[in-house]
Parts: C-alpha cells; sequence; structure tokens
C-alpha cells in the first residue's frame, strides 16, 4: 500500500462556505485534511487564496470548472490554478442538454481532446469527474467513459475516477481502477447506501455499500496520488460528515503508516 494524500472536494461544504469561506477553509484543515479541490474560490483573488491555503498548510489539488466557463475562457480558467499552484483542472459535470444524443458526445470528445492540448501546453493537467450516466450511452461500441479518454492522449486528459457512481452504474469499479491505471491520478472516495428521492444516497465513508479498503488498495496500485472525499448531499452536517470521513480514512488507511 502507497501513501496517498488526503484531500476534499469542497462542493460537499458548500453551503458553509457561502456563510463562511476563510473560515470553512480553516475548519477542514484543522480536521487534518491536507488538500482541498474547489468548486468555486468564494470570490477571493487568486493571490489572496493562494496565501490562505500557504498560512493553513493546504495543497490546492485542482478544482472542477464547469463546461460554460471552460469555453467562456479557458485561459482565465488556467491562470487563477496557475496561480494557486494547482496542477489539474477537472470538468465536473456534462448538463443533460449538452449530452442528448451520441453526436453531441462526439462533439465534446472532441472539444474535451483540445481543451487538454490546451491545458498541458500551460503546465497543468486537463481531468474529467465522471458520474453514471458517461456509462448510460455508447459511442463507437465504447461506453462515453471509456470513448472520451480513447480520443484523447494521457498528456492530454486524466482520469479522476468516482468509486460510488461507478458502482452506482452497476459497473466493476476495481476493474475499471485497474484499466486505468497510470492514467488516474485522482480517486474520489463516495459511498452511498441506496437510492433516496431517485438520488444516489451519498454517507460519510464506512456508513454504505462500497468496499472502501479494496478500493483504496486498488487505487494504491494504479499510481493514485490523491484520495478526495466527496458526498453530495449530506443527512448530517456537512462539516460533521467531512469530520468523520476523514477519521475513517484516518482509522482505515492512515494508521497502516
Amino acid at each position: 500500500m502507497r501513501r496517498m494524500g488526503i484531500g476534499l472536494q469542497l462542493y460537499t461544504v458548500r453551503e458553509d462556505l457561502a456563510k463562511d469561506f476563510r473560515g470553512t477553509l480553516r475548519r477542514v484543515a484543522e480536521m487534518g485534511y491536507e488538500g482541498v479541490e474547489f468548486a468555486g474560490y468564494g470570490g477571493l483573488p487568486a493571490e489572496e487564496l493562494k496565501e490562505l491555503l500557504q498560512e493553513l498548510n493546504l495543497k490546492a489539488i485542482g478544482a472542477h470548472v464547469s463546461l460554460a466557463n471552460m469555453k467562456a475562457d479557458l485561459n482565465k480558467e488556467i491562470a487563477y490554478l496557475r496561480t494557486i499552484d494547482a496542477p489539474y483542472l477537472i470538468c465536473p459535470y456534462i448538463a443533460a442538454e449538452d449530452r442528448e444524443n451520441v453526436e453531441a458526445w462526439k462533439s465534446l470528445i472532441t472539444y474535451f481532446a483540445q481543451a487538454g492540448e490546451q491545458v498541458k501546453a500551460q503546465g497543468l493537467q486537463f481531468a474529467y469527474h465522471n458520474h453514471a450516466f458517461e456509462f448510460e450511452m455508447k459511442v463507437d461500441n465504447q461506453y462515453v467513459f471509456d470513448a472520451l479518454y480513447a480520443a484523447a492522449s494521457p498528456e492530454a486528459l486524466q482520469v479522476e475516477l468516482d468509486a460510488g457512481w461507478v458502482q452506482f452504474a452497476g459497473l466493476d469499479t476495481l476493474q475499471y481502477i485497474s484499466n486505468y491505471a497510470g492514467r488516474l491520478p485522482l480517486l474520489h472516495l463516495k459511498d452511498f447506501k441506496g437510492v433516496v428521492d431517485g438520488q444516489i444516497n451519498t454517507v460519510e465513508l464506512g456508513r454504505g455499500e462500497i468496499d472502501l479498503p479494496s478500493v483504496i488498495q486498488a487505487g494504491s496500485d494504479a499510481g493514485v496520488e490523491w484520495i478526495i472525499v466527496e458526498q453530495d448531499r449530506c443527512a448530517n452536517p456537512p462539516l460533521e460528515s467531512v469530520a468523520t470521513s476523514y477519521n475513517w480514512l484516518k482509522e482505515n488507511y492512515l494508521s497502516k503508516f
């Protein structure tokens, strides 16, 4: 087992960030998280955020940047990430209206390959974060997920695999981690327990259906750099939930080192 970094996707605590961005980042650092993945910057200028991260000893892993923001001004997004020393720019989601059919996906696949080259040329790494819908349609006899990566070089497009969504889609998470070994620097740990109101019921790590120790081991074997905690919706207060998840990792993973 390799020692991977422990990060948090800040979307999980979005409500707290909206009330107190700086204070919430401080709480996350105090819990023990080593890095954070942004989903917005709280209106802070890049230099100011960089200083805050240095003060808190938090590593900027990267950011989830919407497709709309990428298309509006990709260079602006790259410049912000470069300033805060974040190596990864990640597209986190495709809205339903942008992925209605195979042709729409083919257009997106072409765009992502081009965007990845642009990101790479400026010293960063582009990645894509999956949900379940990438496994509901095929392009050229491949799931959209696989077609996306087949169309771009590893240098232009890396994998941010969300373990929870792969299992929710009914596929073998461990096999997918193995399939993309060497191209999978970021692994989202998401536990879930059934479905609530037609949506995935995300829960704190260790309280759901996923064999997390096996997922972590597979990630280690595949060369993952960062394990990133993400919980889409929290039944408990979000800061309490991410503390619970960190403590599970502390007991079941970090204790091995």
